[in-house]
């Protein structure tokens, strides 16, 4: 009788300890990753021609967390080319990566996403409707083949280094250059962030200089409102010397209701000695954002486009933007 009472016990504890096992360990898992970006717009005045439907960009993909803070991510991303002359759809590879988290350290390897303004685009809040400033002047890359590595060093900062190619996801690796960037962001107080970033993308080419970068951002985000300004430097835009741009942006969002946001932004883009005049310009954007259900968002707003150059008329559009992601 003791000896059932004895193995009762035992298996008790067995299942028990089994059992606590079992919630210890981080189940893998994985999602699927789908980002549609569109839009209608319509311009005005000079740009009265320029009307249409627009599937700006879809991201397809899926990322798997094997436990223990691994994780893989695999990312298609369909877009547009960059030549005006091609209407085609193009595919890329965005992110083939695997990351690892222990603490306070995340290691990031393959085709990763770049920390140069990755910070600033999570800040603006609103990349469907428009791309932060550096990616939207062309001043880095969003992604490239390479390491990342970043520490939080306490509540109030943390810094990150990364090496990449320097020559972005769409293109292979011609050149022997390396990129190589180093950040810092600082939170002060709750809700005010402070990020410095410098960057230096080699040149081997002969006759042609290395592409110096760097950013500075300060925002202050509250759960009804939030505010940024940034300002960009980058010293020998394309490996060409001389060829400095520079320019900041300044943005706001307020938050009205649970499903509804207004936001605005005001960009200013310069060229060194005028060499970027044709593509300078000063921007300006005004909107709402309305959020129907969990995976589709509507962004309308008005944007206005001040160029530089002499004899050019400032562009006035009416956007309607869409999200549809999960």
């Amino acid at each position: 009788m003791k000896l059932k009472f004895i193995m009762a016990g035992v298996l008790a504890c067995i299942g028990v300890t089994a059992q606590a096992l079992e919630t210890n360990t981080e189940e893998p898992k994985g999602k699927a990753i789908v980002q549609v970006f569109g839009n209608f717009h319509t311009g005005f005045g000079v740009e009265n021609d320029d009307r249409g439907f627009e599937m700006e960009r879809s991201y397809l993909g899926y990322e798997y967390n094997f436990g223990k803070g691994l994780t893989a991510k695999a990312v298609m991303d369909i877009g547009k080319s960059s030549s005006v002359d091609d209407y085609q759809r193009i595919a890329y590879i965005k992110n083939a990566m695997v990351s690892w988290k222990n603490g306070s350290l995340t290691l990031n390897g393959g085709l990763i996403s770049t920390t140069q303004f990755n910070f600033q685009e999570k800040f603006w809040g609103y990349r469907y409707i428009m791309k932060s400033f550096q990616d939207e002047y062309k001043f880095g890359s969003s992604a490239d083949l390479g390491v990342s590595v970043a520490y939080k060093f306490a509540d109030w900062i943390s810094s990150d280094v990364i090496i990449v190619n320097g020559e972005g996801y769409k293109k292979i690796q011609i050149n022997d250059g390396l990129n190589y960037g180093l950040g810092v962001t600082l939170t002060p107080v709750k809700g005010f962030q402070i990020r410095l970033y410098g960057g230096l993308n080699e040149s081997v080419e002969e006759g042609k200089k290395d592409i110096v970068n760097l950013a500075t951002f300060m925002g202050y985000k509250h759960e009804k409102f939030s505010i940024g300004a940034e300002y960009n430097q980058m010293w020998n835009a394309s490996y060409n010397d001389g060829a400095d741009q520079n320019g900041y942006s300044i943005f706001a969002s307020v938050k009205l209701s649970k499903v509804a946001d207004l936001y605005a932004r005001y960009d200013d883009l310069y060229s060194n000695d005028d060499w970027n005049i044709a593509k300078d310009e000063a921007l300006a954007i005004l909107g709402a954002q309305f959020k129907l259900g969990k995976y589709v968002k509507i962004a309308p707003n008005f944007r206005m486009s001040m160029p530089k150059a002499d004899g050019v008329k400032n562009g006035y559009y009416a956007y309607v933007n869409c999200y549809f992601g999960f």
